[in-house]
This record gives structure tokens, sequence and C-alpha cells, in this order.
């Protein structure tokens, strides 16, 4: 799909993740040019459409948290996060999210909110650090002793002080997929969404299963639908909390629905031009999707013929 780099968090302009580095993060702290960005309970520090960049004396980084992580080098400069969960702020009673006496122009905000609007880069940068930072805050204890671990490599393993295991990051495999019969498209809808929500059927990849099958089965659990050709069209990091959307269309050999209630309250076929309803807003059961997500991407395109 030669438009695949375009989905949210997918971008071709990558830092230089520089991973023969990590050993030295400590060391690279104390570079001039170093900056950091600063997350607090998973939402981030930015102005509408820019991650803030800090450098590595900002007063706010003395907070406590998770710590620091080394993200790579951005045009030649080192580049870290530093979570800040630890500080307690009171809280607006308006739930909008707390200042902190050293910000500046910039404010936190929840990563959903800003992904669209910032840089191929910074959507990077901010996917990379919340699922990192959401991984050391569920795995700081040993897997295979029980004893706690440390963090190592400039944030990017923990080693365990009692055994000496090293446990590195966990991405979880998703496939999300495009099921199409002549000009409509499967859709459906968790119990637990909001009014009018659908998706596209999605579902996590299975220990010795390729992603292919995965589709396959999937689709027949939640829906009762059969299946055919598979093909990939693209990919998108998801760091809520630390998924590797496998974007993929399928042709369905079957139309008649069975759902399983458990994971769907409802799916149904849409035709291209009911879909170009829900995209205008004009929809009475469905909203458009979530701007960000994959899921709309490859609807969109899908209306667009752009799936090559």
């Amino acid at each position: 799909m030669a438009i695949s780099e375009e989905v949210t968090f997918g971008g071709a302009a990558s830092i230089d993740r520089a991973a023969h580095l990590r050993p030295r993060a400590q060391e690279m702290e104390g570079a001039l040019d170093a900056r950091t960005i600063l997350l607090w309970r998973g939402q981030l520090l930015a102005t509408e459409d820019a991650l803030a960049r800090l450098p590595m004396d900002h007063p706010a980084l003395a907070e406590p948290g998770l710590g620091r992580i080394f993200l790579g080098l951005s045009d030649g400069a080192p580049l870290f996060a530093q979570d800040i969960s630890g500080w307690d702020p009171v809280l607006p009673a308006d739930g909008s999210p707390p200042v902190h006496a050293a910000f500046g122009a910039e404010a936190l905000t929840e990563l959903r909110a800003v992904s669209t609007l910032l840089s191929p880069q910074d959507a990077e940068v901010a996917a990379t650090a919340r699922a990192l930072f959401c991984w050391h805050e569920t795995h700081q204890f040993c897997a295979r002793c029980g004893q706690p671990s440390a963090p190592g490599d400039g944030g990017w393993l923990r080693v365990c002080g009692a055994c000496g295991a090293h446990h590195f990051p966990r991405t979880d495999p998703v496939v999300i997929m495009l099921i199409t019969r002549g000009d409509k498209v499967l859709l459906g809808r968790s119990p637990q969404w909001p009014e009018r929500m659908y998706s596209l059927l999605a579902g996590f990849v299975e220990p010795g299963e390729t992603i292919e099958a995965a589709v396959r089965r999937e689709v027949a659990e939640e829906a009762g639908v059969t299946v055919g050709a598979v093909d990939y069209l693209c990919c998108q990091p998801w760091p809520f909390p630390n998924s590797l959307m496998f974007g993929c269309a399928g042709t369905a050999l079957s139309e008649e629905i069975t759902l399983d209630p458990v994971e769907l309250q409802d799916a149904r076929w849409v035709s291209r031009q009911e879909m170009l309803s829900v995209f205008a807003g004009d929809h009475s059961a469905i909203r458009a999707p979530r701007e960000g997500a994959i899921a709309g991407f490859i609807l969109r395109n899908w209306l667009a013929d752009r799936l090559d």
C-alpha cells in the first residue's frame, strides 16, 4: 500500500533510535543540546501541534516518576522522555489538566487529542514514549523470580537484581481488517463503545498464528463470516497501551452474520454509498470514525479507491 506511511504514528520522518548509544544514555543526558519530552500519567506536555522539548535542567523534571528513557537522536541531538507521574498536584475542579509552576505556554494533553496535529516525528516520539512508560509501569517485577527489576540500557530493558534476568519491552500484535463483499464493508461495535460508534473488526494475534489466520479466525468468531483471500495493507503503532495494529483486507465468502454477543453488540454490512454518508456525518446510525485511528484511515482510502 503506497500510502501506508501516512497513517498516524506511522510516518516516515523517523528519529534515529541509535540503539548502540543506549548503554551511554546517562552520559548523554549532560549534552548541551540534549532535550526531553515530558509525560504525566500518560499525558504529554505540548502546544496545540508540537511536543514540548525541555532542557534537561527544567524544574518540572525534578518531580518523581517512572524515570527517563533515551529515545534516540533527533537532528543529531540526544532526545529523552521523562515521566513525572509521581507528581501529585491539586486537580482543577473543571477537569482540566493540572498546571505546574514551571510550565510555560505548553500544557498537559491526551495524546489522542493531538495525535493528528503532531508532525510525523513528534507522533512517533510520543507513541514510543507512552508505550514504553506503560510497559515500565506494569512490569516492575521479574517474571522469572518475582523480585523487583530496574530499568537498564537507557530504559529499553529491565534487569532483575536477584536472578539477573533481562526483560524487554512488549508489543502486542493486533489485526484490524477491512472485510468486503462487493461494494459493502463489514462493521461492528463493542458493547462498551459510545453510541453510534462502529469500526472495523479487530483482535489479537495468538501464539503460533499468522496474520492471515488471525484475520479469518477473528471474523469467524465475532461475526460468523467466512473470509477467503487476505492481504496486508499497512500497520500502525497504537500506544494505548502498547499494540501494533496490522491493517488487512479480506474478501468475505458469505454475508450471513452470527454475532458473538460477548465481543460485539452489533455487526452490519455497510454499502459504499452509506459510508460516504458516515464520513459526511449524515448517517443516522453510525458516526464518523475517530481521527487518528487506523480504521478510519483504511475506510477513507477504501472509499477513495487508494488501497493499492
